[in-house]
C-alpha cells in the first residue's frame, strides 16, 4: 500500500497592505491594548452592528450567553460548568472569532510580544534599539487560541514551562527568562487559553496557575518571573467534580471572575436544530425520524434508570442520526441489484425501523445507574418506543387511519424491515385511504418518492402498533409482520 501523507495544515497569509516596521504601524494609528479590551470592543461592535456574536452555538441565546457576553465585557476569566455533550468546548472555541483578524508580534518572539509592548529583556532591548525601524509581524487570530485537555499526568512543564538545561550550560543565569522553555500558556500569551475538564488536573498544577490568573506573573523552578502575561484563561469543568468536596482547590476556584452553568438543549425545537446542524448524515432522514431520535435522546437523558451526574451527550442524538441515516444507506446498497419498477437504484432514506440498531450501537454512550446492569438494551428500547408512539400522536392527531388498520382484516399481514424495499412495501399495502394527509403530515411533500412514501407508511404501522391497534411479529430472518389487532 502507497504511504498516507497527513494535510498540510494551512496558515493563513497575512494581507500585503499591513505595517512591516514600528513606525509604519504607528503612523498607521494603531493603538496597543489587551487581550480582554480587544474582546470587548470586538463584541460591542457586533452587538451594535447586528452580526451574530456566537455562530454555530445553539439552545443558549437566552440563557447561557448572556452570561458570557457579561463574563467578557467585565473582563473576567470563567469556568464553564456542566456534564458532557454540552457544547462546552465548541462555545469556548467560538470565542476566537472576537479576537481581531490579524495582531502585531515581534516577529520570532515565542509569547507573541507586541512591539508597542515588549515583556522580555531582550525582547524590549531589541525594540529599544531598533526604533521604528523594528520589523513587524502579523498573527491571525486562529493561531492565538490554546487548548490543554487536564489530565493527571499533565506537569507544570507542560502548561507553564521548565528550565532549559542547555541554556544553563552556556552560562545564562536561572533567573534569565532566556533559560526558560515556555510552556502553553505562556506561548498563548495575548490569546485565549482554555483547559477542558479543569478540576482533573492535580492539585501542584492548579496552585501552579493561580498567579497566572492573578498576579499574571508565572514561576519555574521556583524563580518568579515577572512576565504579565496577557490572555483570557477559560476553563470547563463538570459540576460534581468543581466543589469543595470535588477535585478543585478553593483558590483557584476564586480566581474565576465568573462560573456559567450549561445545560442540554432545553426544548425539542433546539435538540432537533442541534442534530440539523451537527448531524453528518449519508442519506435521507425524513423529519418525522429525526423527531423521534430527539425525543429519545430526550427521554433517555431523563430516564430513572440513567445516572444524571453524568448526563447524556448531544452527541448522542447526533450519533444516532447518523447511524439511522447509515442504515438506510446499507439497505439501498443491498437491494441496489433488484432495482426498482422505474429501472433505478432504490434510494436512501432512513425509517423508523432503522432506529432499531441504534440501541446497541449506542448504549457505551450512556452511564446507566449500577442497579440496572444487564438491562441496558432493554431500557433504550422501551424509551424508543416511548419516544417513536410520542411522535407519531404529535404528528398524525385526529387523522382518520381506518385505511390503514383495514389493511390487516381477514387476517392479511404487511412484512417489511431492514431489507424490505420500498417497492416491495407499498406493493403490499396498495392504495391506502388517507395516506396523502399522513404524508403531507409528515412533511414529505404533495409529489413524495417512493422511498419517502414507504418511509410515511412504516411510520403509520409501527405508531399503530405502539397505541395498540395493530399486532406485530418480527419473523426469524429479521423481518417485521404487522396485522391483526394489538
Amino acid at each position: 500500500m502507497g504511504r498516507v501523507t497527513a494535510p498540510t495544515p494551512v496558515i493563513p497569509v497575512p494581507p500585503a497592505d499591513l505595517p512591516g516596521t514600528l513606525g509604519a504601524l504607528r503612523a498607521a494609528g494603531h493603538q496597543y491594548r489587551t487581550v480582554k479590551q480587544e474582546l470587548r470592543d470586538n463584541l460591542l461592535a457586533r452587538m451594535r452592528s447586528g452580526e451574530a456574536r456566537f455562530p454555530g452555538i445553539v439552545g443558549y441565546d437566552d440563557t447561557v450567553l448572556p452570561e458570557v457576553e457579561r463574563a467578557l465585557l467585565a473582563g473576567h476569566d470563567m469556568v464553564l460548568l456542566g456534564e458532557r455533550g454540552q457544547g462546552k468546548t465548541r462555545l469556548i472555541r467560538s470565542l476566537g472569532a472576537l479576537l481581531d483578524e490579524w495582531t502585531p508580534v515581534i516577529p520570532g518572539s515565542v509569547l507573541n510580544e507586541h512591539p508597542m509592548h515588549p515583556l522580555t529583556p531582550a525582547s524590549r532591548a531589541q525594540v529599544a534599539e531598533a526604533g521604528d525601524d523594528q520589523p513587524v509581524g502579523w498573527l491571525h487570530r486562529s493561531m492565538r487560541y490554546g487548548e490543554k485537555l487536564a489530565t493527571p499526568d499533565t506537569s507544570v512543564g507542560d502548561l507553564i514551562g521548565d528550565v532549559d538545561p542547555i541554556r544553563i550550560a552556556q552560562g545564562r543565569s536561572l533567573g534569565d527568562p532566556e533559560t526558560i522553555h515556555f510552556g502553553l500558556v505562556p506561548r498563548t500569551n495575548r490569546g485565549i487559553f482554555a483547559v477542558n475538564e479543569l478540576p482533573d488536573l492535580a492539585e501542584r498544577i492548579q496552585v501552579a496557575l493561580l498567579n497566572v490568573l492573578e498576579e499574571r506573573d508565572i514561576q519555574v523552578r521556583g524563580y518568579q518571573l515577572r512576565l504579565p502575561l496577557d490572555l483570557l484563561l477559560v476553563a470547563s469543568a463538570n459540576p460534581e467534580d468543581y466543589t469543595n468536596r470535588g477535585r478543585i482547590i478553593t483558590p483557584l476556584k476564586d480566581r474565576f471572575g465568573a462560573e456559567i452553568r450549561t445545560h442540554y438543549p432545553v426544548d425539542l425545537e433546539l435538540e432537533l436544530e442541534l442534530i440539523r446542524q451537527e448531524a453528518d448524515l449519508v442519506a435521507e432522514v425524513p423529519e418525522h425520524v429525526l423527531e423521534v431520535l430527539a425525543r429519545f435522546a430526550r427521554a433517555v437523558r431523563e430516564s430513572p434508570s440513567v445516572d444524571p451526574r453524568s448526563g447524556v451527550s448531544a452527541r448522542f442524538a447526533i450519533a444516532a442520526a447518523e447511524t439511522v441515516a447509515g442504515a438506510a444507506l446499507r439497505r439501498a446498497g443491498l437491494l441496489a441489484a433488484a432495482g426498482t419498477p422505474e429501472g433505478r437504484p432504490e434510494a436512501a432514506v432512513a425509517r423508523v425501523g432503522d432506529a432499531v440498531s441504534v440501541t446497541s450501537t449506542l448504549r457505551g454512550k450512556v452511564e446507566f445507574e449500577s442497579g440496572e446492569e444487564g438491562r441496558e438494551i432493554e431500557i433504550l428500547a422501551h424509551l424508543l418506543r416511548t419516544a417513536t408512539a410520542e411522535t407519531f400522536r404529535a404528528r398524525l392527531a385526529g387523522l382518520d387511519l381506518s385505511g390503514f388498520t383495514n389493511l390487516v382484516e381477514d387476517g392479511a399481514a404487511i412484512e417489511t424491515g431492514e431489507l424490505v424495499g420500498a417497492a416491495e412495501l407499498l406493493r403490499q399495502v396498495g392504495t391506502v385511504p388517507g395516506l396523502a394527509k399522513v404524508l403531507d403530515r409528515l412533511g414529505l411533500g404533495d409529489a413524495p418518492i417512493p422511498e419517502e412514501a414507504a418511509a410515511g407508511v412504516e411510520f403509520v404501522l409501527e405508531g399503530l402498533h405502539l397505541t395498540r391497534r395493530l399486532g406485530k411479529d418480527v419473523t426469524d430472518s429479521g423481518r417485521t409482520v404487522y396485522g391483526g389487532r394489538g
